[in-house]
């Protein structure tokens, strides 16, 4: 039973017990030595014995042992620091919307951060929902619970667990006035109330998920709007300052707000990855003195900024933000103007 449960704990040493590239004495090694740990020292154990199953393989059993004695000393010395650290390094958190036009949350939180985020959860539902629960609520325990902390997340979110909201919506209404893209013929692709406007003008107010009019135009009342005016790739307005030149490398929101307006994605021609996954790249590179102003920044998702910069693509922009991608085999390829409605 020992033996079965290290080899569930260490699946590539499973493999190797399988391949008959170990044997069972080296899986003995591990279980006897993961005994007198304590559980986070155990997976601590387990996780470096993953990484030493090849080196198993040309090893004796007393070899093997030798190595497994030295890593549980190390383990014990620094009481489980390493692996600490390690989870802190590999914290994330990743949201996507589902074909339901769900808004999905996964996260994966090392044990420290976990502990007060639970906490935070806990407490959150008990002074939210400790006399009455949510319409919404279902009848069955285990979902009624996860709905709970699902309403409890975005409330601590949103700073509103105390009654004092400190995060309020933010929408922006781009207005195209005189494009020459077409509008799209979809309704659904305006999403949102639509103003008045001269003859010729566009106005959407882009969302990254899909919200009933009617519930969006409560949320308005209580949201912070703002209106970016754009023409032929040229923002005509737009608040906040635009230029901020060498006093910062990083976007202020304000032209995170306007380059928005323009592109619904990356930027690079034929990319699906939307505004907010990519990273605002500097067309004249901040290390070779180029500004942080509106017009030498282009959002670019993760890949296409690594091919930018590592791979040698070079990226040039006209006057109304008709881009040029030049590769390294000599091609290039170019694009007009860019209009939140090609989204």
């Amino acid at each position: 039973m020992d033996r079965s449960r290290t080899l569930d704990a260490v699946p590539g040493l499973a493999d190797a017990l399988d391949d008959a590239t170990v044997t069972a004495g080296h899986v003995d090694v591990v279980t006897r030595m993961a005994k007198g740990l304590q559980p986070v020292q155990r997976r601590e154990l387990f996780d470096r014995v993953e990484e030493l199953v090849p080196s198993a393989a040309s090893s004796t059993v007393e070899q093997f042992d030798r190595r497994i004695r030295s890593a549980v000393r190390d383990i014990q010395r620094d009481g489980g620091a390493e692996r600490l650290e390690r989870q802190r390094r590999a914290t994330s958190m990743s949201t996507w919307t589902d074909d339901d036009g769900m808004w999905n949350v996964r996260g994966r939180f090392d044990p420290v951060t976990a502990l007060s985020v639970s906490a935070a959860l806990d407490r959150a539902v008990e002074a939210l929902f400790a006399e009455t629960v949510p319409e919404t609520c279902p009848s069955d325990p285990p979902e009624k619970q996860k709905h709970l902390r699902a309403l409890a997340f975005a409330r601590i979110a949103c700073g509103d667990v105390s009654g004092r909201r400190v995060g309020r919506p933010e929408f922006v209404a781009v207005i195209d006035i005189g494009g020459s893209s077409p509008a799209p013929a979809d309704p659904s692709a305006r999403q949102g109330p639509a103003g008045r406007c001269s003859p010729g003008a566009n106005v959407t107010w882009p969302l990254p998920i899909e919200v009933p009019h009617e519930v969006l135009g409560e949320m308005v009342v209580d949201a912070d709007v703002h209106t970016v005016v754009v023409r032929d790739g040229v923002v005509l307005h737009a608040p906040g300052s635009l230029n901020l030149g060498r006093a910062t490398r990083l976007a202020s929101r304000g032209q995170r707000r306007a380059l928005r307006a323009l592109y619904p994605e990356c930027a690079i021609p034929g990319c699906g990855v939307g505004f907010d996954r990519c990273k605002l790249h500097h067309l004249v590179w901040w290390r070779h003195g180029g500004r942080t102003d509106l017009d030498n920044l282009l959002p670019v998702c993760s890949e296409h900024h690594h091919r930018i910069h590592d791979a040698g693509w070079v990226v040039t922009m006209g006057p109304r933000r008709e881009l040029t991608v030049r590769f390294p085999d000599g091609t290039s390829r170019a694009t007009g103007p860019p209009s939140i409605r090609a989204g």
